[in-house]
């Protein structure tokens, strides 16, 4: 992984799952989270942050509970 880019984890009770690798960019939407990997693809995720851990690399969300 390059210096630049993170992670993103998805808390699943008390364990992180690998949602989306190489993030570059996260941007809040109206939909949710606009998650941009460093070849362009993206992803949307309805949820929150809920922490951000720059020097490992990690990015973890949580899912909206109101969506299903």
């Amino acid at each position: 992984m390059d210096m630049c880019e993170a992670n993103a984890y998805l808390r699943k009770g008390d364990k992180d799952e690998l949602y989306f690798e190489m993030v570059d960019k996260v941007i809040p939407q109206a939909e949710g989270l606009l998650l941009e990997d460093i070849f362009g693809r993206r992803k949307v995720f309805n949820g929150r942050i809920l922490e951000l851990a720059l020097v490992d690399h990690r990015i973890v969300l949580q899912e909206d509970p109101k969506a299903g």
